[in-house]
């Protein structure tokens, strides 16, 4: 009964609100001192403590990749490339219904593939675009729901914060999980869309159009506007994305490179000052800190877990579940969308993932497939009450007459879309998979090693 109490222990901190980092060690070290106690382990397994947390964060080079991205994300926010995307595509799709959602989708997307992090795409849109949508008479939970997903389509779209954890969580390339994840950014993106459409043919009061004295721009002056805005970006993401993908880089290098680079369209766009900088160095500062700390209960807690066979419990628990891998895909996901109205994606990646990610071995699921899955089913994370970011930080930067009952409502059916999402990548793996370069070396079961026998075999391979 340690594995479930332990569990459950955790639970009620959590609910009574402490925060997630030390609930994690404080459940650990008070489990483990009552597992020594009454001998399901002794005191020896607590020495592997500090050699775990040192490997986990110290000797970790993959995890350096979070400081650059959120640096890299902050910089982007407050430099001005968001105002010139939405400014050129919005006047582009200006005279279309819905023209204005589409823009902010797409904008999304982009700032999602130079950003990394949902904060910045968010706060970046609702600032610019909403006040524009509320002038020209969108309907005020269709603006703030398509503002708040289009900022979450970031957590799915690489170089993404998310995939990063995951990967180093599941213990896959980062490389290949960003691969995998192109193909179900773009169907996003297009059901999004898709979306709009819908809305803009079966209400379409609810998304006019802009009106032509609105539309400032045209012929080349228009075209000389989205490329003075999609250039640079694309120049960006090919420095951070590309590099990583054709293995030119590690992720930490494509995000020191990313974070040189908002520095430069920083000062191309003549934003770029001390204030600007220091702002963007404290925001990452207390993000990278966060993180650390979360990771170093999670050590403690996930220590002792397996001390107590907290690992077997799970897999015998969801290996014995009615409906082999599609039971245990069904019943993960609805856990994880679940857990995401109480914690966000980092506390998810970090007490969740490590706990699941054996029984997926064991079941025979591509960890990358796997991987990306839960990606897109913690974009929900973001988007529902009671602890849905998006939804805070759009509340925070709109104006007052927007109500907060809009910004609730209006996320609705975007969840919604996120989880058709799911089920798209479920029914059709070969979206992420097909993504990835499997060579024959990396099956290692296709891997055949010829040994001499024993009594033929030179000392030292014998002792190995």
């Amino acid at each position: 009964m340690m594995a479930p109490l332990m569990f459950g222990g955790l639970i009620l901190f959590m609910l009574i609100g402490y925060p997630v980092a030390f609930s994690l060690a404080a459940v650990g070290l008070a489990f483990s001192w009552i597992a020594i106690e009454h001998g399901f382990f002794s005191v020896s397994l607590l020495q592997a403590l500090p050699e775990r947390v040192f490997g986990t964060i110290m000797a970790n080079e993959l995890l350096l990749a979070i400081p650059f991205f959120t640096f890299m994300g902050t910089i982007l926010e407050r430099c001005g490339l968001a105002e010139d995307l939405l400014d050129g595509i919005g006047q582009l799709f200006g005279s279309v219904r819905g023209g204005l959602s589409y823009a902010v989708v797409l904008v999304g997307a982009v700032l999602g593939a130079i950003t990394g992090t949902v904060a910045a795409s968010v706060i970046a849109m609702g600032l610019i675009s909403l006040p524009i949508m509320m002038r020209y008479g969108y309907n005020m939970r269709h603006a703030t729901g398509v503002i708040a997903a289009s900022g979450t389509i970031t957590q799915l779209i690489p170089p993404s914060l998310v995939l990063v954890v995951l990967a180093d969580q599941l213990g896959r390339s980062v490389g290949d999980m960003y691969a995998g994840a192109i193909g179900p950014s773009i169907v996003q993106v297009l059901l999004f869309m898709v979306f709009v459409l819908i809305v803009s043919i079966v209400k379409p009061a609810h998304v006019p159009g802009l009106p032509r004295e609105a539309r400032t721009l045209h012929g080349w002056a228009l075209i000389s506007k989205c490329l003075w805005a999609m250039v640079p970006s694309l120049v960006l993401i090919f420095l951070v994305l590309g590099t990583i993908l054709m293995g030119l880089a590690t992720p930490t290098e494509g995000g020191a490179m990313g974070a040189v680079g908002a520095m430069v369209l920083a000062a191309l766009h003549r934003r770029l000052t001390w204030k600007l900088t220091w702002q963007g160095m404290d925001s990452t500062m207390r993000i990278t800190a966060m993180v650390i700390f979360i990771l170093v209960g999670s050590n403690v807690f996930s220590l002792t877990f397996r001390g107590v066979d907290g690992d077997l419990w799970i897999e015998h628990m969801l290996t014995s579940l009615p409906g082999g891998v599609a039971g245990f895909l069904i019943v993960v996901n609805i856990f994880v969308f679940f857990l995401a109205f109480f914690l966000d994606f980092f506390e998810i990646a970090f007490i969740i993932i490590p706990l699941l990610a054996p029984v997926a071995t064991k079941l025979g699921i591509d960890l990358i497939w796997f991987g990306v899955l839960l990606g897109v089913n913690m974009q929900t994370s973001f988007m529902h009450p009671p602890f849905g970011f998006a939804l805070f930080y759009l509340r925070g930067i709109a104006p007052p007459e927007v109500k907060s009952s809009d910004i609730y409502w209006g996320a609705i059916p975007w969840v919604g879309l996120q989880i058709i999402m799911c089920a798209i990548v479920i029914a059709w793996p070969g979206l992420v998979t097909s993504f990835i370069d499997v060579g024959p070396a990396q099956d290692a079961t296709k891997i055949q090693i010829e040994l001499p026998p024993p009594e033929e075999a030179p000392a030292e391979i014998q002792i190995k």
